[in-house]
């Protein structure tokens, strides 16, 4: 049994309330691990710790912020094996995905802000009818709040705390209460890289314990938040009469789009990825596949032969290809929409059930990857985030017709395209209420291009120059002369 501590003013600190929650892991069902349930009071410690650490901080140059946040990166990759054996335990992914994918990414983000601060630039603007030149400062806020998912824990907490603490302010940050493993020792990585105690604040427990404490507290100004539309309703509710800044990276329900000329080699194995990598709980997975019905059949089963034959497992096996879903109550949700589309008419292609593993993984949150076919664009399961292995299959007959589909839910985050036709491509592209579009791939990030959806998806972008202008106040300074 592991015990993990809060992260509080450079030291590993217990919960001033004396309590503790369960951390489950998904493979197994059992407790691995005990974990502060933080508080208003753990929350104003952080608070006042880092209020007392900005004022060095903000005034470090930037060569010396950007060294000690590249120091953070060196450590992330010499521990990779440990931190990707932790998030493999805790969130149920396959351990190659984790060592391929999340904790490498966690080091790129550290990386890439470290670096990025050093190119930063200010704005002019001169004058000729009344000579003046005015010029633009960009100033750290102070603290700010971070508060990350459990799908993908690591790779998202660093994507928030990188720029925030690049750009100069300091963090109170609370991960998923249930992922918070990684978080956990990337405090141990920051106090080995040096960075200034009260820098970079973590504290753990759950959003009505610590998350809603943090949203709320009078004197942080900021808040990036990632998780589910309904939270960031919520967040947006007490946030927003305080006149708070908001970055809300919310839920998704994306189109795959098949067109008849694609490459089907690439697009069927580029599918399986986008649909089921880490279980089909990324926010930027494909769940809805909309193909072409000239090669509607062809592509179908082609696709349901090779997910039938995905192996489900434990995580710490190499032939392992999709993990256990995050806990036994996600696990019921995502079975609980296998049944709505049964009785909304869809057909179970393949998979769609708990998958009951031997040994210590018995009690696991396994699920065989679904497809479903038969189901209208507009039913539940089609317009509704599941966030599982679960995605539907529909033929469309024209461009206007699959545009229409893919646009029809509350959800804007992100699609991808299959086509050789460049003019279709960028046609297609351009209709999509989408906050990006993929075409001919999925999941290829440039750190420098804007992240983040429309309508339901969220509020704001991150990644590059957008991250570095959301952690920093703008102001404008005019001089005549």
């Amino acid at each position: 049994m592991i015990t993990l501590t809060h992260y509080i003013n450079g030291a590993q600190v217990a919960p001033i309330n004396g309590k503790y929650m369960d951390v489950v892991n998904p493979a197994t069902g059992k407790v691995y691990a005990q974990l502060p349930l933080g508080d208003e009071a753990d929350v104003e410690v952080a608070y006042q710790a880092a209020s007392a650490a900005f004022p060095l901080w903000s005034k470090m140059s930037v060569d010396a912020r950007s060294a000690i946040l590249s120091k953070i990166a060196d450590l992330i990759d010499q521990q990779l094996d440990e931190l990707a054996r932790a998030e493999a335990l805790d969130n149920g992914k396959p351990l190659k995905l984790a060592k391929h994918v999340d904790i490498p990414r966690a080091s790129s983000n550290m990386r890439f802000f470290a670096h990025a601060i050093t190119q930063a630039s200010s704005e002019s603007h001169f004058m000729e009818h009344e000579p003046a030149i005015n010029y633009t400062l960009r100033r750290p806020y102070g603290v700010v709040g971070c508060i990350s998912p459990w799908n993908l824990p690591l790779y998202l907490f660093t994507w928030k705390i990188a720029p925030a603490l690049a750009t100069g302010n300091c963090v109170v940050a609370k991960p998923s209460e249930i992922t918070p493993y990684t978080a956990y020792l990337f405090g141990k990585i920051c106090e080995e890289a040096g960075l200034p105690a009260g820098v970079l604040n973590i504290v753990h427990g759950n959003g009505p314990s610590a998350g809603n404490p943090l949203v709320s507290h009078l004197h942080i100004p900021v808040i990036s938040f990632t998780g589910g539309t309904a939270t960031g309703k919520h967040i947006a509710s007490v946030a927003a009469p305080m006149f708070k800044k908001l970055s809300l990276e919310l839920g998704g329900k994306n189109p795959n789009i098949i067109f008849e000329d694609a490459d089907l080699d690439l697009a069927i194995k580029t599918t399986i990825g986008s649909s089921f990598a880490n279980q089909g709980q990324i926010c930027l997975c494909g769940s809805r596949v909309f193909v072409h019905r000239s090669i509607y059949e062809t592509f179908r089963d082609r696709l349901v032969e090779k997910v039938a034959n995905m192996r489900v497992g434990d995580p710490f096996h190499e032939a392992t290809q999709t993990g256990a879903v995050v806990s036994e109550a996600h696990m019921n949700k995502v079975l609980s929409y296998i049944e709505l589309a049964k009785e909304e008419g869809g057909r179970i292609l393949c998979g769609g059930h708990r998958v009951i593993l031997e040994g210590e993984n018995k009690d696991g949150f396994f699920i065989q990857p679904a497809i479903i076919e038969g189901l209208p664009y507009t039913c539940r399961t089609n317009q509704e985030e599941i966030f599982g292995p679960v995605i539907t299959i529909m033929p469309f007959d024209s461009e206007e017709e699959v545009i229409a589909m893919a646009n029809s839910t509350v959800y804007g985050l992100a699609a991808s395209i299959w086509t050789r036709d460049v003019n279709r491509a960028h046609r297609v592209a351009e209709e999509l209420k989408s906050g990006i579009v993929w075409v001919n791939c999925w999941l290829l990030r440039d750190l420098r291009t804007p992240f983040g959806g429309m309508k339901a998806s969220g509020v704001g972008r991150e990644g590059g120059w957008e991250a570095i202008r959301f952690f920093t106040e703008p102001k404008n300074v005019c001089i005549k002369y």
